[in-house]
């Protein structure tokens, strides 16, 4: 069944209190611009079956017209030879043609306010489907945020994230546990003869001079 029964409901529609009252707004807004599209389809054609009508009629019109001209030759014709009651007779088939043609006019008339009615509902629906598509954009995009905004929250703070992270932390604690190992590696090394004797080495330049710095400190000045 659809959402509307007739073209006036379409237009006193208010698409944010339907939306509001729908479980799911992707889906009616889908149904609505439908529905809208279908009505506006018959409404069209509906308008011009209406002036189709009107063409018709319009074209009957003008034979009935000519067939008026006709019988008034005819009845001109008949007086003109003093037969009276042909032209009386011919005159009768005029007055029906005049009779048939007032009736058509009339008829055309209501097509005519048939037709401007159609074409104000159709330039209503037109409004009314701009609007629904400009809701359908809106709720698309609001749609496309939140379901951007899970995915994000569940990224951050979802079981996989927080397992991934937990392996960080392993990873980085089994590193630390590798370095440890190799600086301990350095701690407490025998030094080798060469490292001893250079340091002897270096023991003695240091010695010698601080010899000189204390024998330059305790001569005497000269006067």
């Amino acid at each position: 069944m659809g959402i509307f029964s007739r073209t006036r409901d379409i237009v006193a529609a208010n698409m944010a209190e339907l939306l509001d009252k729908a479980e799911d707004p992707a889906k009616m807004i889908r149904m609505i611009i439908l529905e809208m599209e279908e009505t506006l389809v018959e409404v069209r054609a509906s308008a011009a079956r209406t002036i189709a009508d009107q063409k018709e009629m319009r074209r009957h019109i003008g034979k009935l017209e000519n067939l008026q001209a006709n019988w008034t030759e005819k009845a001109e014709l008949a007086l003109s030879k003093d037969r009276e009651d042909l032209a009386k007779a011919a005159l009768v088939e005029r007055q029906k043609a005049v009779d048939m043609v007032d009736q058509l006019r009339a008829e055309v008339g209501v097509l005519d306010d048939a037709l401007r009615a159609s074409e104000e509902d159709i330039a209503k629906l037109q409004t009314k489907l701009r609007e629904a598509r400009t809701k359908q954009a809106s709720v698309q995009t609001r749609m496309e945020t939140a379901n951007n905004r899970f995915r994000l929250r569940d990224m951050y703070a979802g079981a996989k994230t927080q397992d991934a992270f937990s392996r960080f932390d392993v990873l980085e604690r089994r590193a630390d546990e590798a370095e440890g190992r190799a600086e301990a590696l350095g701690l407490a090394v025998p030094k080798t003869l060469e490292e001893e004797i250079a340091e002897l080495r270096a023991s003695d330049r240091v010695d010698a001079e601080l010899a000189a710095l204390k024998a330059r400190l305790n001569k005497p000045t000269e006067g």
